[in-house]
């Protein structure tokens, strides 16, 4: 038996070029982090004295003997990809509910993969598990989604990935001292809207306006080596905060599906109580409110947001690991 633990991400900013449609004309570039809330795979090879073959434990349970009949599309395509013939089970367990902004299916898909390599005795490097765990969920099941998840759940820790147009990704760690890393971290703070939704189905929208607003994109994408400098560089930190405001600006411009009235309504209550910045994490749509707030503030913003639960979380550094392995 093999369990995987794959940390989710929140993505600071850069959002939207790692879509091809935008690395295709020029590199895109996003600075994210992962985050101590995870996802565990458990796989466990059976003997050959079972009722099913395939056994998957997900929202619903699957019993079946063909891989073609698999319901769950990852789970389908990476048992194909990694040409598993013998009888197996499969079970996950998350922090964080899926569809929530944090990258659960791409941390899904690396989590699985990796468990699997597990089982079958092979070791793989993180950007291999990162670059199949793309190909599963944007090549053959067709999803409108980038590829920083991925990364970002293999890799861990802060990071610049950058997205060329050969389909190579870079990997640029950011270079931090340690006390103002844990600064920055002890003044985010994340809020769950309660609000779920489809990242493909939010990113369907935005792909149609992309030739229109490819500027916009790239003014996100300026914003990673400045947001690089505020973490690496000593100085004052609270320009973090209003980056991420710039940044959410410009990502509300690309699409009218990305925000909300209630999600603008708690934005704007953050920010009265002493937020100097924000976003909305992932496509859009709902999921999680992230927010820049000095300690003297956080009680008033905590107030000013008093209907939605605060998750407490820490940076995370390791990305994707083996826990157990027997």
């Amino acid at each position: 038996m093999i369990i995987s633990r794959t940390p989710f991400r929140i993505s600071f900013v850069g959002g939207g070029t790692d879509l091809e449609l935008y690395y295709s004309r020029e590199d895109g570039k996003v600075l994210s982090t992962s985050i101590d809330k995870y996802i565990y795979v458990v796989v466990k090879r059976q003997g050959a004295i079972v009722e099913h073959k395939y056994r998957i434990n997900w929202s619903t349970v699957e019993f079946k003997n063909r891989i073609e009949d698999i319901e769950h599309p990852i789970v389908r395509e990476a048992l194909k990809m990694m040409e598993i013939d013998f009888p197996i089970e499969i079970t996950t367990f998350a922090d964080i509910p899926a569809n929530t902004g944090l990258g659960s299916s791409s941390a899904f898909a690396v989590g699985l993969l990796h468990a699997l390599f597990a089982l079958k005795g092979q070791m793989v490097r993180k950007g291999e598990l990162a670059a199949m765990a793309a190909k599963i969920e944007i090549d053959i099941l067709g999803r409108k989604i980038g590829k920083q998840d991925h990364y970002a759940a293999s890799y861990g820790n802060l990071n610049i990935f950058t997205f060329h147009k050969d389909q190579r990704v870079s990997v640029d760690p950011v270079f931090y001292d340690r006390e103002k890393r844990d600064s920055i971290q002890d003044r985010l703070m994340l809020f769950y809207t309660a609000i779920k939704r489809d990242a493909s189905d939010i990113l369907n929208a935005q792909l149609k306006n992309m030739d229109k607003k490819h500027q916009v994109l790239t003014e996100m994408k300026n914003l990673v080596l400045q947001l690089n400098k505020v973490i690496s560089l000593p100085g004052e930190i609270n320009s973090f905060g209003h980056i991420l405001h710039s940044g959410w600006l410009l990502k509300k411009s690309l699409s009218e599906e990305i925000s909300s009235l209630p999600i603008d309504g708690y934005y704007q209550k953050a920010m009265e109580a002493g937020a100097l910045g924000g976003k909305l994490l992932g496509a859009g749509g709902g999921g999680f409110l992230l927010f820049y707030v000095n300690p003297e503030k956080q009680k008033s913003v905590k107030k000013a947001l008093s209907d939605l639960e605060e998750l407490f979380f820490n940076f995370e550094d390791s990305g994707t690991r083996i826990t157990y392995y027997d």
